[in-house]
């Protein structure tokens, strides 16, 4: 406060040094600045020069003492004069005052509205200029009035350059704002002319489009961006300039992302267009979200088949899958045994996604992210498929770069690729030939899995309808099933499937999905509450969890769960839904809630999705038997993060 007053002071002393009047009014007019000498010049009282007083106050103290002469009626010369200040427009004028002296007046109008007016007292400059008219008989009339003409537009422009002075720099301060404000977007904003040249650019297309150049402006489109994505706007370009705004989208070949283009003519002042505005943003998540969203609400079909069943199955492979787990625990089991465990475990777990298959024609299927190891899957997908190709036939397995864990459903994935490994081996036939499934990221988008075979390939009708549900070539033999649920798997994931010929021959099937690293799981030991009736399966979900570092007290209903929930330092409650007696594992995990019981929550099923009491659990997350120690370490995690 104190520097503020300093400056203020020192601002008024400065301007009390200028030799002419000085005054400045707000857009309201309101008197914001004034010099002593402008309070001299008038004879102004004290309230009328004080910040804040009225410009229509002084105009009356002027008009009344006579300062602008005798006046017919004193409220219009008043309001004549305050409506001509309200125009803000600039002005010079000279007037001799009622004391006879001469002043003229100049007047600038403000950026942010209000204007300056000087004041200067110019009485012996005019009686020198009458002097020289009455003494110099040389210098005729005409060139005194051109002289005086001359000085006048002199000060006139003086007064517009002033003006166009302090517009420049505030169109200066203006564009550096709005190029700060197009910089922080997270989209490319950039403007091009009718010959398709960047006019304007802020440096984000290379964060949208990675791989297109950074400097672009002087350049044509097509450099910029490429031929092949050039190729991909062009149209809607040819749209804009001819005066119809439009947004599409189109996947970026080189990254693989998804671009919205937003584009809008540019038109002058006689509705022309002169160019586009161009707003590009990567909507790639949006888009995956989107196409995972769009496939649930396809697959909405409400009827529940079979639950009782798929409840006890599911319990079936639980046990299987934690006795074959434990098998493969044991020390120094021969390699032959040790590769029959695990063919057997995924063997299983194919029985899980059976069950998915079952209420993905009953209703919703859900699907279970976990972090996955990529290379073992593909290691558990050589050992199932091995068996079943023929001794001619060769399986391949390229992965293009290592990758960490990522996150992905990998009974779903791991399900896709066997049936599309088996499908090339059915298109190859009696004879020999290979398959190929190779693995590769696409920049830091999409996991891109390719399975190729050296069969005839696709015909026209398969390229078209192969991932129609019933469609089949294989006549009685096949369901028409495979590539369909193949594609529901990848979209339900967020992904896209591709069908295609290979060049050299052969059939190509390409899945995207999300890439989503997985960072490593949480190292803190937690307290577990275990509870399942089954006793085998109890015993597997221990062994998973000790295994991971964690401790488990155990209960086989709702009852014995109760008693040990209160048990100091019970950091995670897993329960399952279906327990013995009158109260389920719902009731009970919605009892912890109501007291606030301090534990994380957890429940497990074998029910299928779209059942009754499973819905019961409202928000509370939900683990589907059969499961692996992997996703539940990944569920662990999650919960964990959040």
């Amino acid at each position: 406060m104190e520097r503020t007053d300093t400056r203020a002071k020192l601002t008024q002393a400065g301007l009390n040094l200028i030799q002419q009047a000085l005054s400045i009014y707000d857009k309201d007019l309101r008197l914001a600045v004034c010099n002593r000498r402008f309070q001299e010049m008038f004879e102004l009282p004290e309230e009328l020069v004080t910040p804040g007083a009225a410009f229509e106050d002084t105009i009356r103290y002027l008009v009344n003492r006579g300062e602008y002469g005798p006046v017919e009626n004193e409220e219009d010369a008043i309001r004549t004069r305050v409506e001509q200040a309200r125009a803000f427009q600039p002005h010079y004028m000279e007037r001799t005052r009622a004391n006879g002296r001469t002043i003229s007046v100049e007047g600038s109008p403000l950026q942010q509205g209000g204007w300056v007016t000087v004041y200067t007292d110019i009485t012996e400059i005019k009686a020198q200029e009458a002097l020289l008219r009455t003494r110099s008989e040389e210098l005729s009339d005409q060139l005194l009035t051109h002289a005086e003409r001359l000085a006048q537009a002199n000060r006139a422009l003086g007064a517009t350059n002033a003006a166009l002075t302090e517009a420049k720099r505030e169109l200066t301060e203006m564009e550096a704002r709005t190029r700060l404000v197009t910089e922080m977007m997270p989209a490319h904003i950039a403007h091009v002319g009718p010959d398709l040249v960047y006019t304007y650019s802020n440096r984000r297309l290379s964060a949208v489009m990675p791989g297109s150049l950074s400097d672009i402006v002087g350049r044509p489109v097509p450099e910029a961006l490429g031929a092949e994505t050039f190729a991909k706007i062009e149209p809607g370009l040819g749209r804009a300039l001819s005066g119809e705004p439009n947004v599409f989208e189109f996947t970026h070949d080189a990254s693989g992302r998804r671009i919205r283009l937003a584009l809008t003519p540019d038109r002058g002042t006689d509705g022309r267009v002169q160019g586009v505005y161009i707003l590009s943003m990567d909507v790639t998540e949006e888009t995956q979200a989107r196409a995972a969203l769009s496939q649930s609400a396809k697959r909405e079909l409400a009827a529940q088949l079979t639950s009782g069943l798929a409840h006890d199955f599911a319990n079936l492979l639980t046990i299987i899958l934690g006795l074959q787990g434990r098998l493969e625990r044991i020390e120094h089991l021969p390699a032959d045994a040790s590769d029959l465990a695990r063919a057997t475990l995924a063997a299983a777990r194919r029985g899980g996604t059976l069950l998915d298959r079952i209420a993905a024609i009953s209703g919703p299927r859900e699907i279970h992210p976990a972090a996955t190891d990529l290379a073992a899957l593909l290691d558990e997908l050589r050992i199932m498929a091995g068996p079943s190709l023929p001794e001619g036939i060769g399986l391949d397995i390229l992965v293009a770069a290592t990758m960490g864990p990522v996150l992905l459903d990998a009974g779903s994935l791991q399900d896709s690729l066997l049936n599309l490994v088996l499908n090339a081996r059915d298109a190859i036939g009696a004879g020999a030939g290979r398959i190929t499934l190779t693995v590769r990221p696409v920049r830091d988008t999409w996991i891109e899995i390719s399975v190729a075979d050296t069969g005839p390939g696709f015909s026209a009708a398969a390229l078209e309808h192969g991932l129609d549900p019933f469609f089949t070539t294989k006549g009685g033999e096949g369901s028409g099933l495979g590539l369909s649920m193949v594609y529901d798997h990848t979209k339900l994931m967020g992904g896209s499937v591709k069908l295609a010929n290979r060049p050299e021959g052969g059939a190509k099937v390409t899945l995207r999905l999300p890439l989503r690293p997985v960072g490593p799981a949480p190292a803190a030991p937690l307290l577990v509450l275990l509870v399942e009736d089954t006793e085998e399966i109890r015993t597997d979900i221990r062994e998973m969890l000790t295994a991971m570092g964690h401790n488990v007290i155990e209960a086989a209903s709702v009852a014995e769960a109760e008693e040990l929930a209160d048990l100091p330092g019970v950091d995670l409650i897993l329960s399952d839904i279906s327990l013995p007696g009158d109260r389920n594992g719902v009731d009970f995990i919605q009892g912890l809630a109501a007291r606030d019981h301090p534990a994380r929550r957890l429940l497990m099923t074998s029910l299928p999705p779209g059942d009754a009491l499973r819905a019961r659990a409202g928000a509370v997350p939900i683990l589907t038997k059969p499961f692996t120690a992997a996703e539940l370490a990944a569920e662990l995690a999650t919960r964990e993060a959040a």
